[in-house]
């Protein structure tokens, strides 16, 4: 069970967010809950953390998020294309009423494995996208190791990328 400490990502993002009155949502494909899990390990993150889903499927991207099917088909759902738009679609569709000027969102997807890669698409590859208000940005990053290696990996880097945005890191 995750405990986390004074230092651990997820109790200075919860920090920051409180500081600058913001919100969190998440989506997430390849991690599965993961960032979410880790969010709210932290006592009192309800004041921050509005939710979020999983959308592991295209289906689930389209309808959830508003992912245009013409991206998933061009680009496919391990691209930078389909994270900028399933973060977006986050900070719309899951904001739960919240004044969409006070949301944050971040969204990540990728090959976990052990199957799923191809020559230009290997497993290990994640794209994390951060949107907020006046901002927008993604990541690819590659991972090595087992799936479990991959998804807390990616999970790890996309909170710390939503961490240096929030404290004006990444312009």
């Amino acid at each position: 069970m995750l405990s986390p400490d004074d230092q651990s990502i997820e109790v200075r993002l919860g920090a920051r967010l409180r500081q600058l009155g913001m919100k969190l949502t998440l989506v997430e494909s390849c991690t599965g809950g993961l960032m979410s899990y880790r969010v709210t390990s932290v006592p009192g993150s309800s004041e921050y953390f509005v939710g979020g889903c999983v959308a592991y499927s295209y289906e689930a991207k389209e309808r959830l998020l508003g992912v245009e099917h013409k991206t998933l088909l061009q680009h496919g759902a391990v691209s930078r294309q389909t994270v900028l738009e399933m973060a977006r679609g986050a900070r719309t569709h899951l904001r739960s009423g919240t004044d969409i000027e006070k949301v944050m969102a971040a969204a990540i997807t990728g090959i976990a494995g052990p199957g799923g890669g191809m020559p230009h698409k290997p497993v290990g590859l994640v794209w994390a996208a951060i949107c907020g208000p006046g901002y927008e940005a993604a990541w690819q990053f590659n991972f090595a190791g087992g799936r479990e290696a991959v998804r807390e990996a990616a999970a790890e880097a996309t909170l710390q990328k939503l961490l240096e945005v929030l404290d004006g890191q990444h312009t």
